[in-house]
Parts: structure tokens; sequence; C-alpha cells
């Protein structure tokens, strides 16, 4: 087990931003099917090129060690991965650990279709709020865009997360003739239950059956409808991702908007990507990559997981390169976003 004795110095990449965040993907299966995310007959990874649960923590350790406070547990869908409490549980125990350089926060991104029946193991593990991934309360819309009927259990997942005590916020892909006119009621709905909101901009990762330039909607568009409506007060919150947030004087309740696309957010960038397979991504739109899996069952761990995090920082790119202009064009990569953990 990687249980280094002393701090190592923080992830600090070429372009002086610190690293403090990591999006841990535990399993690149998904019980939905979501079009602009990947195909109906989506090819998932053969079960034993995932890392272990075991191997998973000791990787979170090891960016613990090294400056690390943030971890959120995505997939995928990472409630389908089996006994990941566990994981959860085991890294739970390191919120606040001065001795691992304390991890502050430990988090899941979810659709919520498992989730009714780990919210209270969750809340009992420590994590303290999750982001549920809903883009419509239409049940016909839901089916259509997810390819399976699963709303019933998703609001019941959202529920369970609510009586738990969990913070709740929803993420909202725009979709243009998807949902680009249910967004005031979405946005109304989770503020009358207490739940921020942060709308997305769709994101050209992985081959999907349809073209997304049939969808995108630039968020700069949904955000001059909303003001036609309500005012939109900018927030000085900071959640330590993308959004950029304005509280909504009629609700009371605060809407982000991640604008990946039209409004680029790289310069603050303060996170790493590490799929189920050990791979290290730096950046969520680039090719650039470093095998921990690779390092961890080497020989030699500990040194080869310590260099492999170097060379991480040194090739992180200043910026991503997204582009939804052109119809029939390849992805910006060719992975999917379930793999990656977004």
């Amino acid at each position: 087990m990687i249980v280094p004795a002393t701090k190592r110095r923080p992830l600090v990449d070429g372009f002086q931003r610190r690293i403090s965040y990591l999006r841990l993907s535990v399993t690149d299966r998904c019980d939905l099917r979501c079009t602009y995310c990947m195909p109906e007959r989506m090819q998932f990874l053969p079960r034993k090129e995932v890392l272990s649960l075991e191997e998973l923590y000791k990787l979170s350790l090891g960016f613990i060690d090294r400056g690390v406070t943030k971890i959120r547990i995505t997939g995928g869908e990472p409630l389908v991965r089996r006994d990941i409490i566990d994981l959860v549980t085991a890294l739970g125990r390191h919120l606040g650990d001065k001795g691992h350089g304390g991890l502050e926060e430990l988090t899941l991104t979810t659709n919520a279709t498992q989730l009714s029946g780990h919210a209270d193991a969750l809340a009992r593990a420590g994590v303290r709020r999750v982001n549920i991934s809903l883009d419509t309360l239409d049940p016909v819309c839901f089916a259509k865009l997810s390819r399976r009927d699963a709303l019933p259990k998703v609001l019941e997942g959202i529920a369970a997360a609510k009586d738990a005590g969990l913070k709740v916020k929803i993420n909202t892909v725009a979709l243009k003739g998807v949902n680009q006119d249910e967004l005031p009621d979405m946005i109304s709905w989770a503020h009358g239950h207490g739940f921020d909101l942060t709308l997305i901009e769709v994101m050209p990762l992985g081959d999907v059956d349809e073209d997304r330039v049939d969808h995108f909607l630039p968020l700069s568009k949904v955000r001059e409808a909303l003001q036609k409506h309500w005012t939109l007060i900018p927030s000085s919150h900071d959640s330590g991702g993308p959004a950029r947030y304005d509280t909504v004087e009629q609700t009371g309740g605060r809407l982000g908007m991640i604008t990946p696309l039209t409004n680029n957010f790289c310069a603050g960038c303060n996170r790493l990507r590490v799929t189920a397979t050990g791979q290290l991504y730096p950046c969520l739109g680039g090719g650039e990559r470093v095998d921990l899996r690779a390092a961890l069952r080497s020989e030699q761990p500990e040194a080869n997981l310590e260099a492999a995090l170097v060379e991480a920082m040194t090739i992180k790119p200043e910026k991503h390169h997204f582009d939804i202009s052109t119809r029939g064009a390849s992805p910006a990569q060719p992975r999917h976003m379930s793999m990656t953990g977004g």
C-alpha cells in the first residue's frame, strides 16, 4: 500500500496551476445510453482491464500525498460498480486527515438510477454533496434521450439523497431541439427543491449515433433567453470547477453555466482525471496521458507512480480545443465521456 511517511511537494503544472482536484472514474459502464454521450451498442471495457478497488484506493492515497484535497468519484455510472461503497468508505476515513495532506471533500457524480439504495451509505461515508446528471423532467423526452425508461428511478434517487442530508446539484446538458424549451422549468423545479442547477454545453467526445452539430446550444443564447424573464445576478460562488454562477433573483436559487466551447475556462484548471483502467488524462479534451496502472503494478510502484505524476505535470496542456462547427467532423477525442469521467 502506498502510504508515504512524509508529504511530498504539491502538483504544479507547466503553467503554474496547482492541482488539487482528482476526478476518479471507477467504471466506464453505465445503465443509461444518453444519445449525446454514447451509442446504443456501446462497447465497454473488459472487466480484467479495470483497476481493482484496492488499486483505486492506493492511487487516491498517492494523489492525496501530493496535495489533492478533493476527490470526485465518477464513471460511467459509479454506482453500478459492485462494492463501490467500500471504496467511498475507505477514502472517507481520510477526510481531514492531516497525516495524508488533508482530504477536504469526497463527492460523487451520478445519474441517480441507483442512488436510492446508496444515499444513506454515502452520507455515512462522509460524502456531503452529489452532482446528479438530469437533462429533462419529461418522461417521453427522458426515455428518448437516455434510451431507457428510468426517470421514476432517478427522481426516487434524488429524493433519497435529499432525505439523507446530501446537498444536491443538478447538471443539465443544454440540447437544441431536445430540452431547450424546458430549461426554465428545469431551473424552477431545481430551485424549488433547494437544488443548484448547472447548465453544460455538449462536448465533442467519442463517436455517437447522431451529429452533435444538430443539438449544440451555446449557453450565451440560453442566457439571453433567460434574462428576458428573470434577473440574473452574478455570484462570486466558486465550487472549485469551471462553472460560473448567477443567482436567479426570482427563485433565490443558484444557476451555473459550464461553457467549454463558447467561453474557454481552462486558465484556472486545477484537476486531473484518471480512468477506470488507470490512465491519467491531464486534460479532458486532450490526448495526452500517463499510464498509472503500469506504475501501480510494477516492482517499484511508489517510485514509478511519483515519476508518472511528474510526467503528467509536464504534458498537461494550456487548454483544450473543442469545436462543434462542422457537420460530420470527427470528435475532439475518440474516447467517450464515460471513459474519462467528465
